[in-house]
């Protein structure tokens, strides 16, 4: 029985390489968000000279969303990757991000709720910047929904705050 249960613990184990096409998937997906980040700064470059400023600021917002897009993406890829599948041998090179293989579970879920709250601020300052082209009730649902986000994230902070000062608790490490 004990062999039984050694295999199956194995199998088990072992299948946390599931993960890693998942995360393939997301390096081609920040492969397309490059394209699409080309895309946007071919439209914008000419706009700038014949645009207001208004114009402008939304084309850098813009730009800046797409950036940030591709900042969520890494974090997800690196700190996914080495907290649920395996660590990577990258401890010498010169350009290892320094949070690599310290991002438990609980600061890899704030850095996503943290971006997503700023991808969210920064589209809604894009409405803010249209407002007059927008409904109140759509003003109101993009209001609604970014604070959704960031009354989330105060919520996410406050759980691993509680949950670290219970000694062994979750935010001990213990992920």
């Amino acid at each position: 029985m004990k062999r039984v249960e050694n295999t199956l613990e194995r199998l088990i184990f072992g299948s946390r390489w599931l993960l890693a096409p998942l995360y393939l998937g997301l390096v081609l997906a920040l492969a397309l968000l490059l394209v699409k980040f080309a895309k946007e700064l071919v439209h914008f470059v000419p706009m700038v000279f014949i645009a207001d400023g208004g114009e402008v600021i939304i084309g850098i917002l813009s730009l800046i969303d797409v950036v940030m897009v591709g900042n969520l993406i890494i974090i997800i890829v690196f700190a996914g990757y080495e907290n649920f599948v395996s660590r990577m041998d990258l401890e010498n090179h010169e350009d290892r991000p320094s949070w690599m293989g310290h991002v438990g579970f609980a600061e890899l879920k704030m850095k996503l709720i943290g971006s997503i709250v700023a991808i969210s601020g920064i589209e809604l300052l894009k409405a803010f910047m249209h407002v007059e082209s927008m409904s109140n009730e759509q003003l109101g649902w993009k209001v609604g929904i970014h604070m959704t986000f960031v009354v989330s994230g105060v919520l996410f902070a406050l759980m691993d705050r509680i949950t670290a000062d219970k000694k062994g608790g979750y935010g001990h490490g213990e992920e």
